[in-house]
């Protein structure tokens, strides 16, 4: 897929479509929208897709064509997004759940970590600029890349530079005072990981307000993109199993069990199956 080419109408015909597809080959802006479109039953994706490409060039026009080096490219994306269109970091309502909905964050320039570093990824690499996420616990961050030079960006934080001392800081914040910056915490993160993080971040503020089969739901969504993820179906079999979705429970565990064989995690899923199917005597 392009960056952003024009969405279908059904947004779960586009997800089973990128769960086919290789990571790279994922638009992350028009699959978000894809998942906001599932929350906003009749919801045109399409001004949002519009959107996102106006955000593109404007990045083109603030980047005056050339070369830009990773200074400029970061000025260019900045100074379009939080300058010129307004985004930012929801500091007062973090957890509303329409800070992890790209359609709401669109309409109210707010959102969560994750959601804002989509929005900057869809910009930076219509211009052809490399940009990769760094799944950095609790924190979204972004890396811009050029030849052999990468730097850290912090879309949350109106795009701020992170150095590696602002890095150490973070993961003490997030992690406690004891805790250390070690190099797993600037992994960089696929397409697919990106978007599960993001419909993550709904799933669990469901679960907190304890909302179960809207929780199931988002499970089955994320599903559409990963669907060899035995995580994701442990997870569908488990919570279809709390609220009495039994028939739906089993699938999903029949499917865990399926994905698991010859692992060790065969005999736990297996067990897990023959509970639930207990259940449905």
């Amino acid at each position: 897929m392009s960056e952003v080419e024009s969405p279908p109408d059904d947004p779960k015909a586009l997800l089973r479509r990128c769960g086919g597809i290789d990571d790279d080959g994922i638009d992350l802006g028009t699959t978000a929208l894809a998942f906001a479109a599932l929350a906003r039953p009749g919801a045109s994706i399409a001004p949002y897709a519009a959107h996102l490409r106006a955000l593109a060039a404007d990045v083109a026009a603030a980047a005056k064509g050339g070369t830009p080096d990773l200074t400029e490219q970061i000025h260019a994306l900045n100074t379009v997004l939080f300058e010129a269109h307004g985004y930012a970091g929801d500091r007062d309502t973090y957890d509303d759940l329409r800070n992890a909905n790209l359609m709401s964050v669109i309409d109210r320039r707010r959102g969560l970590p994750i959601a804002l570093s989509i929005v900057y990824v869809h910009a930076a690499r219509a211009q052809g600029w490399r940009i990769e996420g760094v799944n950095f616990p609790g924190h979204f961050l972004l890396r811009l890349r050029d030849g052999g030079a990468g730097v850290i960006v912090d879309p949350f934080n109106g795009g701020r530079i992170r150095s590696a001392a602002d890095l150490r800081e973070l993961i003490k914040t997030m992690e406690g005072d004891k805790a250390e910056l070690r190099r797993e915490h600037c992994q960089p993160a696929g397409n697919r990981q990106m978007l599960l993080r993001l419909q993550n971040n709904i799933k669990l503020r469901l679960l907190r307000d304890d909302k179960i089969a809207e929780a199931a739901a988002v499970v089955g969504h994320m599903l559409l993109i990963a669907p060899d993820d035995p995580g994701l179906w442990h997870e569908a079999g488990v919570l279809h199993g709390r609220v009495g979705n039994l028939r739906a429970a089993v699938a999903a565990l029949e499917k865990l069990a399926a994905l698991s064989r010859g692992s060790s995690d065969h005999g736990t899923a297996a067990q897990l199956l023959t509970e639930m199917k207990s259940r449905l005597n």
